[in-house]
């Protein structure tokens, strides 16, 4: 007998489809099921802007939705955005039990759309395959409620915990099979950033190959001394996404010529505070709501002192560098406590490692 987390599984399924392509919205998708356990409508939002995931699934069921369930795996929204509220639509469906997966995490309308619902006679249910939802739209959720993107840091590492044979020298690590996991994984994202350390190191392009995406990849470099230099590599492929240079407004002062010729290469100057904690909060204007950041050792640290790490990727090589190597966290003066193991896999010969972290620190 099929179960409601069958149900939902599926609705999770539709969500994932839109992954990378949503942003600022979150990844949601609905089914419809009719009360002999017949599936007759799914669907998922597809893009900002778009009708939301339970019209598509309502629309797709047509007059089979009266007397059924929807699985959804978000609350129903209930106000005016850019679409108008779901649960209007849901009541005049005829629908009679709505199954989500998580509340809506944002504080001012959390609860809001359940409500409504429930004052219609709709009966509702909450929590069904939550930790999975929630996972799904761990950046939906901390942009509501922290106001900056999700940050997650991905690094490459030894067995000793080394990223490259020495400092500032580029040391390839990981195989072909996890380096195609990790195009992948920049495919899902909203943004690459990384230090001026490793602009000038490693002169990336920080782009996402063998990837169809909908919306460009945004390059952002956090360079408090304006450093990036005009020639680099990452100005040769703006039809891949935008780059845009976190920096201050003193560097920009002290450094006049190097500014104007970043901007005539395409660059995007901000003018930024130099700390971490309230810079990142700058590219929300951009709608960057997941960062991938895939910089030095000393820049992981600093994002993890500045307490805005929201998971850890590792991948692990069987080789060891020895004492003189780069390290993962360089420089980080406390123990990473708050990590919560969230996947372990093997990856040809490497073991690629997910955590995520477990609420402020």
């Amino acid at each position: 007998m099929v179960s409601d987390a069958d149900y939902m599984r599926r609705a999770l399924f539709h969500a994932r489809r839109a992954e990378g392509v949503t942003t600022p919205n979150p990844l949601v998708g609905a089914i419809v099921v009719t009360a002999a356990g017949v599936v007759v409508g799914q669907g998922r939002h597809p893009r900002a802007g778009a009708p939301h995931a339970e019209v598509f699934a309502l629309q797709d069921a047509g007059a089979r939705a009266r007397g059924a369930t929807l699985y959804v795996t978000l609350e129903p929204c209930c106000h005016h955005g850019r679409t108008g509220p779901c649960t209007g639509r849901i009541i005049a469906a005829g629908i009679t039990r709505v199954v989500a997966a998580m509340a809506d995490p944002n504080p001012l309308v959390c609860g809001q759309g359940v409500a409504e619902l429930q004052a219609h006679g709709i009966q509702v249910e909450v929590g069904l395959l939550g930790d999975e939802a929630a996972r799904l739209n761990r950046a939906f959720t901390v942009v509501q409620t922290k106001g900056r993107p999700m940050v997650i840091v991905k690094a490459a590492s030894s067995l000793d915990g080394k990223m490259a044979a020495k400092p500032g020298v580029r040391t390839p690590l990981t195989s072909a099979q996890a380096n195609r996991r990790t195009q992948r994984l920049r495919g899902a994202v909203d943004a690459i950033a990384v230090g001026s350390g490793t602009v000038l190191a490693d002169d990336p392009v920080l782009t996402a190959r063998d990837c169809h995406r909908l919306r460009p990849l945004a390059r952002v470099v956090f360079d408090r001394r304006l450093r990036t230099p005009a020639a680099a590599r990452l100005f040769s492929t703006l039809g891949a996404g935008p780059v845009i240079i976190i920096t201050t407004a003193e560097a920009i002062a002290r450094h006049p010529e190097n500014a104007e010729a970043l901007r005539l290469a395409g660059g995007n100057l901000v003018a930024g505070t130099g700390e971490l904690r309230t810079d990142v909060r700058a590219l929300l204007a951009w709608d960057i709501s997941t960062l991938l950041l895939e910089g030095g050792g000393a820049m992981h640290a600093a994002a993890w002192q500045a307490g805005i790490v929201d998971r850890v990727i590792v991948i692990m090589a069987p080789t060891v560098l020895g004492e003189q190597g780069a390290r993962l966290f360089d420089g980080l003066p406390v123990a990473m406590s708050q990590l919560i193991p969230v996947r372990v896999e093997t990856i040809g010969p490497d073991a690629w490692m997910e955590a995520d972290v477990h609420g402020d620190y």
